[in-house]
């Protein structure tokens, strides 16, 4: 069972990069690049929520879960 990040599709989605994402959530773009290539173990609310907020989008948009033993 896996929980797979889709920050790069939204980001695609809205036209954003990484760098811009970074700036404007307040996050290092180290995490967010982390974030991005699903090797983060964690991830707080406060930042799900800010990361929304700029997106304005879903977490659902974000995250996927990914049924069995399939990894990233």
């Amino acid at each position: 069972m896996t929980i797979r990040v889709r920050l790069d599709r939204t980001l695609l989605d809205k036209d954003m990069t990484l760098t811009d994402l970074a700036t404007e959530v307040g996050v290092t773009l180290a995490n967010l690049s982390i974030l991005k290539t699903n090797k983060a173990k964690a991830i707080r609310f406060s930042t799900l929520n800010d990361i929304c907020r700029v997106l304005q989008c879903q977490p659902g948009d974000l995250l996927e879960y990914v049924g069995g033993d399939e990894e990233n």
